[in-house]
């Protein structure tokens, strides 16, 4: 249904350009992307055909508003399942990230700063576009492009809700009953239409007649085996001009051999050095290259921003403010500092690497590291650490003189067998 209200027309402007790169986008990818990005499409149209319904009515009652809402939810219940049955998906990554975001479309229910839930809810997918770029990032520019698509999609929503819905969703005081009011989303595809003349008849029955069997040609074998050497004596001999080899440069014969030496065959090329960059895209920060800086900062900062740490050596960096996340990827000898965060800091494939938190982080993950020292202040004590395969992982504790004490993360678990149930412990080596 076509509409000239502003927020309706500006509603469709988002569909037609930041969605619809994110949807060419995913259907590039393939797979469960697609499928899942179709289902996204449905929720968002049926959240258009719900601001139509807006636009013509008056503000619905406590009793009318779970009803004028219900498509919407059911909409969003559907993105958030088909993520939970297909948590063995190659593509999991992507489906968390749409999953954590898709939520954002319950904006029409809060009251009073919906932009600001809109946005809470696209920082709840960084966690998992961060892998999705960790992924590809050296592999597929598409599916970088996938994740700058997907937030754009959220940011323009959460611009759009600030702009036209500021406090709540805009009714019309003039309109009638929402109740009479109410409309579902157009069809976003289907099955193709039948071919003109309906049906085409089956084909034809064919009659299936056995074969005789000739000869038993178990029996046929024996008796040509106990022919002896005389079960050569039909073979033809080949001519050396017809003989054929799948190496065909082993018919040549051996070569001379060279006194003087032979060039030898070049190694692999040594890697070509890459530029070191610090350089904000978006939203997300990249501190990648550095070799031999203790002089980093990342700088200006917001609660939006995540900063990506990649093959960096022997380097400080400092991060300034309260962002979303960090991520140290592939790093030797290489130290982060930074004030607080509102997701996670991730540790991966990194070897004698460092973190500091001057206040608070509720998460830590730590994977495919190999030393690993992570230093938290005393609003952070109720971190939550996540490791595996990793090994010397030390987390040090503030004291109240102002010192730290060390702690090991255990490396190695004893399992048991306890009334049919597998009960793991850490070892007391582990431990200490």
């Amino acid at each position: 249904e076509q509409s000239t209200v502003p927020f309706v027309v500006a509603f469709d402007t988002l569909l037609s350009g930041p969605f619809k790169t994110f949807l060419d986008k995913s259907n590039s990818i393939g797979g469960d992307v697609a499928i899942m990005a179709k289902m996204v499409e449905t929720a968002f149209r049926t959240q258009r055909a719900f601001l139509i319904t807006a636009a013509k009515s008056t503000k619905p009652t406590e009793d009318q508003l779970p009803k004028v809402l219900e498509a919407t939810g059911k909409q969003i219940q559907a993105v958030i399942g088909f993520r939970e049955s297909h948590r063995t998906s190659p593509q999991v990554n992507h489906l968390s990230a749409m999953s954590e975001s898709i939520s954002g479309l319950s904006w029409v229910a809060v009251v009073p700063t919906p932009s600001q839930y809109c946005r809470e809810m696209m920082n709840a997918s960084v966690f998992y576009t961060n892998r999705v770029l960790k992924e590809f990032r050296e592999k597929d520019k598409t599916h970088v492009e996938w994740v700058s698509a997907w937030t754009g999609v959220f940011s323009e929503l959460s611009d759009y809700i600030k702009q036209y819905h500021t406090t709540g969703v805009t009714w019309n005081p003039r309109g009638g009953d929402p109740m009479d009011n109410l409309r579902d989303a157009p069809p976003t595809g289907g099955a193709p239409p039948p071919p003109p003349g309906g049906i085409p008849p089956p084909p034809p029955m064919v009659k299936l007649t056995p074969k005789s069997i000739e000869a038993d040609p178990t029996s046929q074998l024996f008796s040509d085996l106990n022919k002896g050497l005389d079960i050569t004596s039909k073979l033809k001999k080949v001519p050396d001009e017809q003989k054929t080899h799948k190496n065909p440069s082993l018919r040549e014969g051996p070569k001379p051999i060279v006194k003087n030496g032979t060039p030898q065959a070049k190694g692999p090329s040594a890697p070509v050095p890459k530029a070191p960059r610090i350089q904000l895209e978006g939203k997300k920060w990249f501190v990648e290259y550095q070799k031999d800086n203790n002089n980093i900062v990342v700088s200006p900062t917001s609660m939006e921003h995540s900063v990506y740490i990649y093959k960096c050596e022997n380097s400080v960096i400092q991060v300034k403010n309260k962002i979303n996340s960090i991520i140290l990827d592939s790093c030797k000898k290489t130290a982060v500092v930074f004030d607080s965060l509102v997701s996670a800091l991730e540790i991966v494939n990194c070897q004698s690497c460092k973190a500091q938190v001057l206040n608070t982080v509720p998460t830590i993950a730590i994977e495919k590291t190999d030393g690993c020292m992570v230093y938290l202040s005393p609003n952070s004590l109720a971190v939550e650490i996540v490791s595996a395969k990793s090994t010397e992982m030390n987390i040090l504790l503030p004291t109240e003189s102002g010192e730290f004490t060390e702690q090991a993360v255990p490396e190695q678990f004893k399992t048991l067998i306890v009334d049919g149930r597998l009960v793991t412990t850490c070892t007391e080596k582990a431990g200490n």
